[in-house]
């Protein structure tokens, strides 16, 4: 069983306070998604971020095909980081960890996923080939976005 891990950090102008508050809202993923993956939240995003909350989401990461994604909010410390983890979905396990911390000038924001593919050696051969390379593409537009609301130090 290989578990991939991507780790990403960034930091913006900005206070701890105004960095959670867009991070914890959940209906804020679809500005900072890129849109040829037509994400589309379908339940579970009228609330701030809380221990125990489903979101249920609609995407299409490759060749047209939608799928449906179930991530559940498992851990919550306010202002600092909170966690999501499929439920179901694309991967075979998805943990995600949202950290925020306060720097000189702003805040540091750090992403750390680990992630499990599934189809056994299918999967491994199409990790760096097409997974990996999505996922940073992802992450890259993420990063991009969230300069161009907020800024950059």
């Amino acid at each position: 069983m290989k578990i991939y891990q991507i780790k990403t950090k960034q930091k913006l102008p900005i206070t701890v306070k105004q960095a959670w508050n867009f991070l914890s809202d959940p209906k804020n993923l679809s500005e900072i998604t890129p849109d040829y993956m037509n994400f589309k939240i379908l339940s579970g995003a009228d609330k701030s971020i809380y221990p125990g909350q489903l979101i249920q989401y609609e995407v299409t990461p490759l060749f047209g095909i939608t799928l449906k994604w179930v991530t559940e909010i498992t851990h919550v410390i306010d202002k600092k980081y909170f966690v999501d983890e499929q439920r179901f979905g694309p991967y075979s396990l998805w943990h995600h960890k949202h950290f925020i911390k306060k720097i000189e000038g702003g805040v540091e924001m750090e992403d750390v996923v680990d992630y499990k593919i599934p189809f056994g050696i299918f999967g491994r051969i199409a990790h760096p080939l097409i997974v990996k390379k999505k996922l940073e593409q992802i992450f890259k537009y993420r990063e991009e976005k969230l300069n161009q609301i907020f800024g950059k130090i």
